[in-house]
This record gives structure tokens, C-alpha cells and sequence, in this order.
């Protein structure tokens, strides 16, 4: 356990940090608001591109890894919807359910990869997050739709949003320069990479200043739902998966770190813009961040013992 804690002790205080920035206003709310922004199209797609440019993915199993990961998240995509009507939740709850159910924090996987299994840890990462988002973007998206709760908000614009997704179009180009052969030459490697390299710390402070604490006092069913689907179930799914198509440890690992991870902070904006219930969201965000650190850690061990 002292290793896993080890690696992702720092990645946790970090969040704390940014949970302690968030409470004394510092240096001011609009600060963070504009630093998300330019992590989220400029610093983490720097990362992404600069990793997936030049990676060796033949390391990787990438169709094993689709299968465990993609396929635990359709698993409990249909299942959700399949309890919605015993869970009793209006149309906006149950959306912010299963974005709780089905995001995952990308700046937690990555920074924990990372700690987890250096150079090799963030190419697998990245290959997941390649896989990953954009499946989640259209279950997420579809399940609004489906919920019936865009009212004003348009679909055509929440469609190109998706096709304007810039990890999408990171990881997209990433993976075409690196088929392609050309790689990032000259002087673009190392400052993409220095640019990038920036992206996870300062995300990782982000993802506490978004957290809200007096959220946490709502608990109900869906609180209690999403937070067993993503924290135990989605993870346990993905251990069996990975055992039975015989993943190797790293990519078993980050397997397992991906489905454990807590949802995604910026699914609190899409539950605000298609009519979702981002009180619910906020308390969802929160409470699985801070769960996520005892958890996390409990998955990883036992995987590796």
C-alpha cells in the first residue's frame, strides 16, 4: 500500500490545495475560471498531442483495452437506465446520474499514470483517454437527449461542441502524426512537451478549487447510485474484464485507475447547459473526488497484490 499511497499521496494534496485556493477566493474566482480554460484547450491537448506523437502504441493492447474499458461503460450505461425508473429520479437527476456513473476526471488518470508507471503509464493513459472520451461525450450528450431536458438548448449546437471537443481533436491529432510518421520535429517536440507538461499539476488544483463542500450535504438515492457504480462496480467489472482477456499489469492498471476514477468536474457545465440538475452534479463531483482518495488507492493495492 506505502507505494500506491506513495504515488498518488502528492496527486491528492494537490486537489486539496486547490479545495483550500477555492474556499479563500484566491487569488480571485475569475483567475481560476480563465486557468481552467487554457488547461482544458490549450495545456492538456499539448500533453495529449505530445504523448500520442511520439509513443511507441504498439506497447499497448489497444483492442483489449477497449474492450475492458468501453465495455464496462456501455455495461452500466444500459444498466442505469434500465433502474431509472426504480431510482425515481426526474429526467435532469437521472442525467447528472450517469454523467457521475460514466465521466471520469482525465487530469487525475493521467497525473496518475503517470505516478504509477512513468513514460509507459501516460502513453496507455492516453490511448484510454483516445478511446474513451468520445464515447463518453455521445453516451453523456445522448442521455440528455433521451431525458428530454435541452428545452432551449440546441442539439445542432451541442453536436458541434462534440465534434469541437479539443481532447478529441488532440488525441485525433496525435495519433495521425504518429501513423503518419511525421512525428513532432525539430524544436515542436520539446515545447510541446514543456507546454504540456504544465497541464497536470495545475489540473489537478483546478479539479479542488471546482469542488464544492456544502454540497456534500445532499445525500439521496442518486447520490448513493452513481457513487457505487463508479467507485465499486465499474471498477470490479473491469477487474474481471481484465483478468479474462489477459491485459498485461500496466495496462491492467490503468484499466482499473480509469473505471475507479471520479466523474469529471466539467460535468457540472453540461448539466447547467443541457438542462441538468448541477446542484446534484456539484454533489456528485464532490463527493466522488473525496471518496476517489480512499478508494482509489484500495483498487490499485489489491490489483497488485
Amino acid at each position: 500500500m506505502e507505494s500506491i499511497t506513495g504515488a498518488l499521496g502528492p496527486l491528492f494534496l494537490l486537489i486539496l490545495l486547490g479545495v483550500g485556493f477555492g474556499y479563500w477566493r484566491w487569488p480571485h474566482d475569475s483567475f481560476w475560471a480563465q486557468m481552467e480554460r487554457f488547461i482544458y484547450y490549450a495545456l492538456f491537448p499539448a500533453m495529449l498531442v505530445a504523448t500520442l506523437a511520439t509513443a511507441d502504441v504498439a506497447q499497448v493492447p489497444v483492442g483489449r483495452l477497449a474492450l475492458v474499458l468501453l465495455g464496462a461503460m456501455a455495461l452500466f450505461g444500459v444498466l442505469l437506465w434500465q433502474l431509472r425508473r426504480w431510482l425515481g429520479l426526474s429526467g435532469a437527476a437521472f442525467t447528472s446520474v450517469f454523467q457521475g456513473a460514466v465521466r471520469f476526471n482525465t487530469y487525475v488518470g493521467v497525473a496518475g499514470a503517470a505516478a504509477l508507471h512513468g513514460q509507459l503509464g501516460v502513453t496507455t493513459a492516453a490511448v484510454a483517454v483516445a478511446l474513451m472520451v468520445p464515447v463518453v461525450n455521445v453516451l453523456c450528450v445522448g442521455s440528455f437527449v433521451a431525458a428530454g431536458t435541452l428545452g432551449n438548448a440546441s442539439l445542432g449546437k451541442s453536436v458541434m461542441a462534440l465534434a469541437k471537443n479539443p481532447l478529441i481533436v488532440s488525441c485525433l491529432v496525435g495519433i495521425a502524426l504518429n501513423l503518419t510518421g511525421i512525428g513532432l520535429p525539430g524544436w515542436s517536440d520539446a515545447t510541446i512537451s514543456l507546454l504540456g507538461s504544465a497541464a497536470l499539476p495545475l489540473g489537478l488544483i483546478a479539479v479542488g478549487v471546482g469542488l464544492r463542500p456544502m454540497a456534500l450535504l445532499r445525500i439521496d438515492r442518486g447520490v448513493v447510485a452513481t457513487n457505487v457504480v463508479k467507485l465499486v462496480l465499474m471498477p470490479a467489472v473491469v477487474v474481471v474484464l481484465a483478468w479474462l482477456l489477459g491485459l498485461d499489469p500496466v495496462s491492467r492498471d490503468i484499466a482499473v485507475l480509469f473505471a475507479a476514477l471520479p466523474t469529471a468536474t466539467s460535468a457540472y457545465i453540461l448539466a447547467r447547459q443541457l438542462g441538468g440538475d448541477a446542484d446534484l452534479m456539484a454533489a456528485i463531483i464532490t463527493g466522488q473526488t473525496l471518496l476517489a482518495m480512499l478508494t482509489l488507492p484500495l483498487w490499485l493495492q489489491w490489483i497488485g497484490a
